[in-house]
C-alpha cells in the first residue's frame, strides 16, 4: 500500500483554519463524503477528473458531490510536500467564485513567503 501524502488545514496568522471549521458546520454524513474524497487524494496524487481539476496557478479543487444533490469544493495546492487545504465551500454556481479563488491564491502566496 502507499504511503498517503499528508493533508493540513491551512491556518490563517490568528490561529484558525476556516476549512476545518467549514468542514466541521457541515451535516455529518456530508463530512464524511469530503473526508473520503481529501483521503482518495492523499494515496492518489496527482490525480484528475472526476475528483480534482486544476484550477491553475498552483492550485486544485476536490469535487465531492455531497448528500441532497449539493456539491463541495475544496480548493488545495501542493506545498512543501504537503497538500493544504487552503478554502472550501458548497458550489451554488457552475463557476467557482472569483472571491473564493482569491482567497485561495492569497493563502497560497502566505505559505510560500
Amino acid at each position: 500500500m502507499a504511503t498517503p501524502i499528508p493533508l493540513v488545514f491551512y491556518r490563517t496568522p490568528a490561529g484558525s483554519e476556516p476549512v476545518r471549521d467549514w468542514l466541521k458546520d457541515l451535516p455529518l454524513e456530508d463530512r464524511k463524503i469530503v473526508g473520503r474524497d481529501l483521503r482518495r487524494l492523499q494515496f492518489r496524487w496527482p490525480v484528475g477528473m472526476p475528483l480534482a481539476r486544476s484550477l491553475g496557478k498552483g492550485l486544485w479543487e476536490v469535487r465531492s458531490n455531497l448528500s441532497g444533490g449539493t456539491i463541495s469544493r475544496v480548493i488545495i495546492c501542493f506545498h512543501e510536500n504537503e497538500l493544504v487545504a487552503l478554502s472550501a465551500f458548497v458550489k451554488k454556481t457552475q463557476q467557482t467564485p472569483q472571491s473564493e479563488l482569491g482567497l485561495a491564491l492569497d493563502q497560497k502566496k502566505e505559505l510560500e513567503r
